[in-house]
């Protein structure tokens, strides 16, 4: 086996090597990509492959918009064909005219990018691609249609399936919580000693998804807090005079930070499977653990208060927590789903609104984005499937009594 392993790795480095070769053709990224869709044979394919997404890299904007904009008009489907072999497959239903209409009615910058896939490394940057891709349709929407394609595409190669979850501790590769430095997105991590903080105590975990193509890359990453009782300030759980207490004597799991980490994978939801695993992990490994719950921002509380003049009067901690839970469980988008990301996000899991606090985040960014008030949401095992339901079919929103309670005070306040 061992000398079976050896030749097959020889074999693959010589292929792999002719495929980082450099382009002496002269041809154009288009015709480097005509030429792929056209390749039948894997080293050449490859060799293209890699010679495209090396041309990408070196475009600026301009030359990207133009690489996009050729994804849109020249690889798209052709509406004839697909009318025609749909035609054919109703006349006759067999499986080389259901072929002929799949092969149809599918864009070919799908078939492009599978083929691009298949140099290694090109996952990560068709993600990086991706994110390009997300920064210009802002100023040219005619653009989404190759997003459709690409969101395709990646949440079939990123389904929970592939993803592995990882722990992440102070003992993890410097590279890797060189990561986790750059891409907490909600509460910042100054230094390394933050950091240590973070991830090294007995009662603190940090868990991430990865991807066996970017193994040195998380996609999303949880903090958790081992506490007794529910933690209900973030001040508190990342305080450096804080007590450390044993894991074991530990009886509340505190998720205070949850981070997507690759902008190229937005609108992929990995939150739901992570927060489900970790909470499996954690009961597995700490049999006391009875409650889970968040510790989460509000951040679009104070941008609707301003949009609606939904101020109240006082400035009271327990009128913080009316205005809040008011918000959270009554301002809606124009669809009809909570106007708050996060609440969209944790409701959606069939979590519930469990408590709200006053004060809970005097940071600069949580003055800002909601007065400093916090919010749990709790991951009651018992009652999530329930509470998904009724809000997938309802957009119910299941929330506790004391929290039912400040918002009913609020409108009578603002009455």
């Amino acid at each position: 086996m061992s000398r079976l392993s050896d030749l097959m790795s020889t074999v693959f480095a010589r292929r792999y090597s002719r495929a980082t070769e450099p382009d002496r053709t002269g041809r154009s990224i288009e015709e480097l990509c005509e030429a792929l869709l056209g390749s039948s044979g894997e080293v050449s394919g490859m060799i293209l492959a890699r010679h495209i997404l090396d041309r990408y890299a070196a475009l600026d904007d301009n030359g990207k918009r133009g690489f996009f904009g050729f994804l849109t008009a020249q690889l798209g489907i052709d509406a004839e064909a697909v009318r025609t072999t749909l035609a054919a497959f109703e006349a006759t239903p067999t499986k080389a005219t259901y072929r002929a209409f799949l092969g149809a009615s599918e864009a070919r910058r799908q078939e492009l990018a599978r083929r691009l896939n298949q140099v290694p490394g090109a996952t990560g940057q068709l993600v990086e691609m991706r994110k390009d891709l997300l920064r210009l349709m802002r100023d040219a929407p005619e653009l989404a249609v190759v997003d459709l394609d690409f969101r395709h595409l990646l949440a079939s190669w990123f389904n929970r399936g592939f993803l592995v979850l990882r722990p992440i501790s102070w003992e993890s590769p410097a590279e890797i919580l060189e990561k986790i430095i750059a891409y907490e997105a909600v509460h910042e991590i100054g230094n390394w000693q933050e950091l240590r903080r973070r991830v090294q105590p007995e009662d603190r975990r940090c868990f991430a998804f990865f991807h066996p193509s970017m193994p040195s890359e998380p996609l999303i990453f949880v903090e958790v807090a081992l506490t007794r009782g529910v933690a209900s300030s973030v001040q508190n759980v990342l305080s450096e005079k804080r007590d450390i207490i044993r894991a074991d004597d530990a009886d509340t799991a505190v998720f205070y930070s949850i981070s997507n980490c690759q902008e190229g994978l937005a609108g992929i939801s990995f939150g739901n499977s992570l927060i489900k695993q970790v909470v499996a992990d954690l009961s597995r490994e700490l049999p006391g653990l009875k409650t889970f719950v968040t510790l989460s921002p509000i951040p679009g509380l104070t941008r609707w208060a301003s949009e609606t003049g939904s101020d109240l009067p006082d400035n009271s901690p327990e009128q913080q927590c009316q205005r809040a839970a008011h918000y959270l469980l009554t301002a809606k988008r124009g669809d009809g789903a909570p106007y708050d990301p996060v609440a969209r996000f944790h409701l959606g899991n069939g979590a519930l609104v469990h408590a709200v606090h006053a004060e809970a985040d005097v940071s600069a960014n949580g003055l800002a984005q909601s007065g400093g008030a916090m919010v749990n949401y709790l991951y009651d095992l018992s009652l999530i499937t329930q509470n998904h339901e009724r809000y997938a079919s309802k957009q119910t929103i299941a929330a506790s009594p004391e929290v039912t309670a400040l918002a009913r005070a609020a409108q009578k306040t603002a009455v």
